[in-house]
């Protein structure tokens, strides 16, 4: 089954939509503590992955029980956000995932390069 089929609620923090969004001081905070940092193209495309990942998105991390969070991701033809580097140079990103808190259905989406992998 793809989709995700039962009630969630954005983050009621701010502070996780503007940590992926370009030009915001979350954004900046990361670039210096970890010379990176994973941001949609803008507002609008983090809506639209939002629900399109919400819509069939495939479920993904099971192996971890011990996990507190449920992830959902779905890869995109075209480019939905960039690795941003410290130096400026960036990296293309086709992939989105949700992060659900399993306790309180709480989300935030993330844009990323790939399903993350659990061991």
């Amino acid at each position: 089954m793809s989709g995700i089929d039962r009630e969630i609620i954005p983050d009621p923090r701010p502070s996780l939509i503007d940590r992926h969004l370009p030009n915001t001081l979350q954004v900046q905070r990361l670039l210096r503590r970890e010379g990176k940092a994973h941001v949609f193209n803008d507002l609008e495309t983090l809506k639209r992955v939002t629900q399109a990942i919400i819509a069939g998105g495939e479920l993904t991390g099971l192996e971890d029980e011990e996990d507190d969070y449920e992830r959902y991701g779905l890869y995109f033809s075209e480019s939905i956000g960039y690795i941003i580097r410290a130096d400026g140079s960036q990296t293309s990103l086709y992939y989105g995932e949700i992060k659900i808190v399993k306790t309180t259905g709480e989300y935030h989406a993330i844009p990323r390069t790939s399903p993350r992998r659990t061991s």
